[in-house]
């Protein structure tokens, strides 16, 4: 077998992992209307969250981050036998990312991939995952703008992780690569957001769909 054949596999099978737009299956299974129909037509937690079902957004929320942390989490512990090792679990979760983004099952038009992403730091180290996820927290208290924290927290999370990596877990500049790579793609998913913040037109957190 070829020692490239497994970490493709990997890839590719979190890829398709990724492609799978909970905020669309459960909305679906819900009999609710399709999130890329109303508030910011984004299939995601946040805009799940607008249609006052808070049950399926938590729901929604869940299985996204599920789907970033579940293929890091199963190449760590068990890709060694084929010589995956770190580097190739940030990938996978990286490509679960861009599976939500642009999900083949969707049509290639997916959600931001907060929850996604949040998963695949978990999966990489939950402390990260912690730090990054209390930074959003915070924000989204203090603003009530899920984008903005969204975005605070991307770019905190690479500086997180090369502070972590003097104290608590080893460095590896492809999972730095593959972070790096997630936070700006979440950015740049979220320039229309920008642009409504600077409008001062940006749907605050909780807020119904019209």
């Amino acid at each position: 077998m070829s020692s490239y054949l497994p970490p493709l596999i990997a890839l590719l099978l979190s890829y398709l992992l990724g492609s799978l737009s909970f905020a669309v299956i459960v909305s679906r299974m819900l009999g609710m209307s399709d999130p890329r129909s109303y508030g910011s037509k984004n299939p995601g937690a946040t805009n799940v969250l607008r249609s006052g079902r808070k049950g399926a957004a938590l729901a929604t929320l869940l299985l996204d981050a599920f789907k970033g942390w579940l293929p890091v989490f199963l190449v760590q512990q068990f890709g060694g036998r084929w010589g995956l090792g770190a580097g190739v679990a940030a990938l996978a979760g990286f490509a679960a990312f861009l599976g939500h983004l642009y999900p083949v099952f969707f049509g290639f038009q997916g959600g931001k991939g907060v929850a996604t992403a949040a998963g695949v730091l978990l999966g990489i180290e939950p402390l990260l995952g912690l730090a990054t996820g209390t930074t959003w927290l915070i924000i989204a208290v203090f603003f009530r703008y899920s984008s903005l924290a969204s975005m605070v927290a991307a770019f905190f999370a690479p500086a997180y992780y090369l502070i972590g990596g003097r104290i608590a877990w080893p460095l590896d500049p492809i999972v730095l690569l593959s972070m790096v790579a997630i936070s700006l793609l979440l950015i740049w998913r979220h320039r229309e957001n920008i642009r409504r913040l600077a409008a001062g037109t940006e749907s605050r957190l909780g807020a119904k769909k019209t």
